[in-house]
């Protein structure tokens, strides 16, 4: 009868081992994913501070200055102009001022609005939802146009795939409001199938008022991806495992959605993030071309008015959404793609 050498280990079948334990998790998670999450919220923390001081001191070295926005463009005194600088601690130190300013910050005090005058936090979170709900709108076009039209141009060689990279070269190169534009010109004008402005009330007639500028805002983007989505669906068909895996009589659908499509949405992931995250920019020109009432209308009018408290709020705010949005990305990467998983728990 066989024995067990002395001394030798006992390993137990693999039936025997209790699930769960470390050896069946997935090399990298979640023990190599908290120190990352730490390491990207210190340096978001960092980024956030460092883009606070550039904004505030942006906005005072830029021409004009809020005393003379104030005076309404009258002839005041030079008694009456110190009396506005005092008022609004225009007086105080550079540092000071930042000091105060991101205090206020912190406890949610984003200041005085010089133009409205009421306060900046109560201004925008009453636009807050017509730009939330155009950029949200903007981004499922992104996302279902651009990943669809680009697998499809990448497995539908020869007219298709022509069709698809002329159409594209052209939306990236036209402008938003270029498109806003014709689109109002066409589908609000002529045929009148949808309004020209406003942001609708309730869900349905919210959607029908944003369609054509989610349209306009969404349009360059979705060209933008649909062609990421492309090269890296042609770099992925080109490799070995998918010869290999139709020499094995795999089915064309399930090699191409299964395989080449997961391992190609990595990069797209990433670039949609930073497209998407730069929408609140692009906002500011949909929105005023279709009179919404939203942060990027806001913003521009800021702008002009010198008004400084607004203009440098929404300013932090398009900021902190892009950081979250790498953030994001950074954080679903590992569990897009499991190659990047595995060399993560290799470290």
């Amino acid at each position: 009868m066989t024995g067990v050498p002395p001394g030798a280990a006992v390993v137990p079948p693999p039936e025997a081992r209790k699930p769960g334990t470390e050896r069946d998790r997935p090399p990298g998670w979640p023990g190599t994913v908290l120190p990352v999450l730490g390491r990207r919220l210190l340096a978001l923390v960092l980024v956030m501070l460092a883009t606070s001081v550039v904004i505030f001191g942006a906005m005072y070295l830029a021409p004009g200055s809020p005393e003379s926005f104030l005076a309404r463009g009258n002839s005041v005194t030079a008694d009456t102009l110190r009396a506005i600088r005092a008022q609004y601690n225009l007086d105080d130190p550079f540092p000071q001022r930042f000091v105060s300013w991101l205090g206020g910050l912190l406890t949610g005090d984003f200041g005085q609005s010089l133009q409205f005058r009421q306060p900046v936090g109560g201004l925008i979170a009453s636009r807050i939802p017509t730009t939330l709900a155009l950029v949200a709108y903007a981004s499922v076009l992104i996302l279902l146009s651009g990943v669809l039209l680009g697998v499809l141009a990448a497995v539908r060689r020869g007219t298709v795939d022509a069709v698809a990279i002329i159409g594209t070269t052209v939306a990236m190169g036209t402008p938003a409001f270029v498109v806003a534009i014709g689109l109002t010109s066409l589908f609000a004008v002529t045929l009148g199938w949808f309004p020209a402005f406003g942001a609708g009330e309730g869900l349905w007639d919210r959607i029908w008022h944003l369609t054509l500028p989610a349209i306009a805002l969404a349009l360059s983007s979705v060209a933008l991806v649909a062609r990421a989505t492309r090269s890296s669906m042609l770099t992925e068909l080109g490799k070995e495992y998918v010869e290999t895996a139709r020499v094995r009589g795999m089915p064309e659908r399930r090699i191409i959605w299964r395989h080449v499509f997961r391992n190609a949405m990595a990069p797209v992931v990433t670039l949609a993030g930073l497209v998407i995250s730069g929408l609140l920019v692009t906002t500011t020109l949909v929105e005023t071309a279709f009179g919404l009432n939203g942060m990027g209308s806001l913003l521009v009018q800021s702008v002009n008015a010198k008004d400084f408290p607004v203009t440098q709020a929404i300013v932090l705010i398009i900021v902190a959404v892009f950081a979250l949005s790498n953030l994001l990305v950074d954080l679903l990467y590992p569990l897009i793609d499991p190659r990047v998983r595995g060399k993560a728990g290799a470290r």
